[in-house]
């Protein structure tokens, strides 16, 4: 799906993957100290806005302008102090630069071949600090044929393993998980991989 297929599945007035954030990130985010974040390929931006009412300083980068606009009007019902943590940036996350300024990183779902997606986890990777923390999480190899929706293309798909493929020795790997998740169709199968440029203890023994 380019830019013009997200804004068109965003454009409906219900949010696509609703309201509450991933609890998988909640699971990890929420023993961190807070810092700043940069969630890649943000969506309707639920994620961020979660960070974000937990003190973080967040930039929720998508390539759907439509998506991206959701996720600033439903901010601003937060309190300003909420808002004023929160950048939306309309870009492509194979093509940014980003400096190394981001304590943790987020590739939550995204879905690319496997050249575009080795790009954008190699601008994650520039994005994070020296004791920074990458996540990605997103639907398993196995999920078409043992779990439920996500993309059904195995070209679009990943195991935890190969994203460990992909950091490759940029960064530590602390945890590379197939991981069972409940949804109201069934069982859904995630990968998740995190990982840091000096290993994931870091920050958490800073908190």
């Amino acid at each position: 799906m380019d830019a013009a297929d997200w804004d068109r599945k965003y454009s409906s007035r219900d949010l696509v993957y609703g309201a509450p954030p991933n609890q998988t990130l909640v699971e990890i985010a929420t023993s961190l100290p807070r810092g700043r974040a940069l969630d890649l390929a943000s969506g309707e931006g639920r994620n961020a806005l979660w960070l974000a009412t937990r003190g973080w300083e967040v930039t929720a980068v998508d390539f759907s302008a439509v998506g991206l606009t959701k996720g600033f009007e439903i901010a601003s019902r937060s309190p300003k102090s909420v808002r004023d943590r929160l950048t939306w940036v309309h870009a492509d996350v194979t093509q940014i630069a980003p400096e190394p300024t981001y304590d943790l990183v987020l590739v939550l779902y995204l879905h690319l071949s496997h050249e575009q997606r080795r790009k954008a986890i190699h601008n994650a990777l520039d994005a994070l600090k020296p004791d920074g923390i990458l996540m990605i999480l997103g639907h398993h190899s196995d999920n078409i044929s043992a779990g439920v929706g996500g993309p059904q293309n195995p070209e679009l798909l990943y195991t935890a393993e190969e994203l460990a493929i992909d950091v490759g020795d940029r960064a530590v790997v602390s945890r590379c998980d197939r991981r069972l998740r409940t949804t109201d169709s069934g069982t859904a199968i995630d990968a998740l991989l995190l990982a840091g440029k000096s290993g994931l203890g870091s920050r958490n023994e800073r908190g």
